[in-house]
């Protein structure tokens, strides 16, 4: 698989700088292998703690023409492990910073933009696992009109989110894809099946998901995946 290290400004706005590139994102790239009509893209979000690399690791898996595009959270919690925000399970509920996760949209919005300019993109998928997935969920529906559809992986949709949504037209034009494992002790699968339901009566086309897994990705997740991806052509 070619890979390439590439660097994209993150913008002034932004509160959260990456503390190995100042003001720069890291990610990496698997180009496409094949050309097709449209330039699409899949932008994937690791989740807290890990890194780049994650899923990274499934681009050769994915359709051949798309931009593969992994980044590197801009929060550093030590030996290889990142995040878009810190969060708290000691209440045995997740308790997020808001203000960096308010901060992490900026920065993955203004990833977006700059993708779309600087590859003269088509269409863009916004996706991610367990934190990432939380993410892709926010930017993508408060960003309708910029995400062509959302990945979200064992993740859930943030209840301060919701209000925050706007019934535009372009919302009904997304499309959603949602995995999650039935054995999750990490998030719960209820949280993607509340998440479905409510993305559901937004008008929204959802694909939901269900494996006998655990917080993971599984070979069959991918592979369902993939057929979505293509389908959406």
């Amino acid at each position: 698989m070619k890979e390439t290290t590439t660097f994209f400004d993150m913008g002034s706005g932004s509160e959260v700088m990456s503390p190995q590139h100042g003001n720069y994102l890291e990610f990496l790239i698997r180009e496409p292998k094949l050309s097709a009509p449209k330039r699409r893209a899949i932008v994937l979000l690791h989740g807290v703690g890990s890194n780049e690399q994650d899923l990274f690791r499934y681009a050769d898996l994915l359709p051949a023409d798309l931009y593969v595009i992994s980044p590197r959270g801009p929060l550093d919690f030590g030996a290889g492990k990142f995040g878009w925000y810190h969060v708290d399970f000691s209440s045995g509920k997740p308790v997020i910073n808001s203000q960096e996760e308010i901060a992490a949209r900026s920065i993955i919005l203004n990833l977006v933009d700059q993708l779309y300019e600087h590859f003269q993109l088509d269409e863009l998928f916004l996706g991610g696992f367990s934190q990432g997935a939380i993410m892709s969920y926010t930017v993508g529906l408060l960003n309708p009109g910029k995400i062509t559809g959302i990945i979200g992986l064992s993740g859930r949709l943030l209840d301060e989110v919701k209000p925050l949504i706007s019934e535009e037209p372009s919302l009904k034009s997304l499309n959603v894809f949602i995995g999650h494992g039935i054995l999750d002790n990490m998030l719960p699968v209820s949280y993607s099946r509340e998440a479905g339901k409510f993305i559901s009566s937004l008008g929204i086309n959802v694909l939901s998901k269900e494996y006998a897994s655990g917080h993971t990705i599984s070979n069959e997740l991918i592979a369902d995946l993939s057929d979505w991806l293509n389908s959406r052509k």
